[in-house]
């Protein structure tokens, strides 16, 4: 049932609809080595054979779970005597740096197009001499009319289901339990229909209750790469972030219990810190990261008290947004206003050129100011006045409005 060719493809219309950003590249040739992030089930890996299969390219796949550095080189060294060859990688986020770091040359000299494909933020799990050679595309869960219609072409197209007579009659319980993922969706079909009593002429009926029986036989409802991955750690967010340290050590045991990577739970705390807790209460930041970095030295099963103590903590902690908005606000006025000149009070003046040209002059020293403070400008001249950070009510923050009224008055009205 994959396709192999981008009109037959369910979803990711944004990257491949008619004058999108990789069906042009794909159009015209020019295919960049890419990063394909996103959910399981989704179309990553059917892109990659799309693409190869479209420009009529030399395609290689490895894994990185069972692949090394040795298969890596082995495919570098025939793709030099084949032009455009590309090498896919399923679940590059799983190769080390010395396994990523082999593939630098090749991608940087054009001897091999790399797409690799991740469920993991690339950020986090891709170097960074890597990534700024490759391209990000960022796949989304496909949708229940996507899925819908993934189901009505298995039922036409595939040679065994064709030797059954289905009626579909429903289909929210197969939407629910697939998550978004077509892989699934299309497993948890066949599972139903294998688990029926043999006879090629009798009618099949898909009814939810079917689907729900042979699910809760067959699967577990837990799915760390599925929907329900990302709806319970929402629910762990969303229970922090609303100070309910009980609904918190909830969905934290459900992901623990669910198989869940210690150091994605350690590290949406540590994340939570600082967008959700900030500067109404800084220890926050400390021991989300210390939390992180004990349950990188211990793992399972010691680390679950670790983990239940940051999120307690967490959830019990006062609650501010403002470091949030202050750099959201700021980028805001980046994007907005281009790259303002820095003045030239404050600019970095090294050699005698800069010097004559008055980088740096009438510069004033904080610490030599009453209380090591002096009033003097650090925003472009456009920017004047500009209140980006807002400090929440809270007891910290409080604090932190007063200093601020005190030393910059009704400058930037706090």
């Amino acid at each position: 049932m994959r396709p192999v060719t981008l009109d037959d493809l369910a979803g990711q219309e944004h990257l491949t609809g008619k004058g999108s950003i990789l069906r042009t590249a794909i159009e015209q040739g020019r295919v960049p080595s890419m990063i394909l992030w996103g959910p399981p089930g989704v179309g990553k890996t059917t892109i990659a054979h799309i693409i190869a299969h479209t420009l009529q390219l030399p395609y290689f796949q490895l894994s990185a779970i069972s692949s090394g550095v040795k298969e890596v080189r082995e495919v570098i060294e025939q793709a030099k005597q084949q032009q455009g060859t590309v090498l896919f990688i399923d679940e590059i986020h799983r190769f080390n740096k010395s396994q990523q770091d082999a593939l630098l040359g090749a991608v940087e000299k054009g001897i091999i197009r790399l797409i690799g494909a991740t469920t993991e933020n690339p950020s986090f799990e891709v170097n960074s001499a890597l990534l700024s050679r490759c391209q990000v595309y960022v796949l989304k869960p496909l949708e229940n009319k996507d899925l819908v219609r993934l189901l009505h072409q298995a039922l036409e197209k595939d040679t065994i289901l064709q030797q059954h007579t289905i009626d579909l009659k429903e289909t929210d319980a197969l939407l629910g339990i697939s998550g978004g993922d077509a892989r699934k969706l299309l497993n948890l079909l066949e599972l139903v229909i294998e688990s029926l009593p043999a006879g090629k002429n009798k009618p099949v009926i898909i009814t939810d209750e079917l689907v729900m029986e042979v699910a809760q036989k067959k699967i577990a409802l837990y799915d760390k790469k599925g929907e329900q991955h990302y709806d319970i750690v929402s629910a762990f967010i969303k229970s922090m972030r609303g100070s309910d340290p009980n609904g918190a050590v909830y969905w934290l045991a459900r992901m623990i219990e669910g198989g869940e990577d210690v150091k994605f739970i350690a590290r949406r705390m540590l994340i939570f810190a600082s967008e959700d807790i900030g500067n109404a209460n800084p220890n926050a930041l400390l021991l989300a990261n210390a939390a992180f970095d004990a349950v990188s030295k211990i793992g399972y099963p010691e680390s679950n008290l670790i983990l239940s103590q940051c999120a307690t903590y967490l959830a019990s902690s006062a609650k501010s947004n403002s470091a949030t908005t202050a750099i959201g606000a700021a980028m805001h006025a980046v994007q907005q206003q281009g790259d303002l000149p820095v003045p030239l009070h404050i600019r970095n003046a090294p050699t005698r050129l800069m010097k004559e040209l008055n980088y740096g002059k009438g510069y004033q020293y904080s610490h030599n100011g009453e209380g090591n403070f002096i009033d003097q400008e650090y925003l472009p001249e456009e920017l004047k006045g500009t209140r980006f950070f807002e400090p929440g009510n809270n007891a910290r923050e409080n604090e932190l409005r007063r200093f601020l009224k005190e030393k910059w008055k009704d400058k930037y009205h706090y």
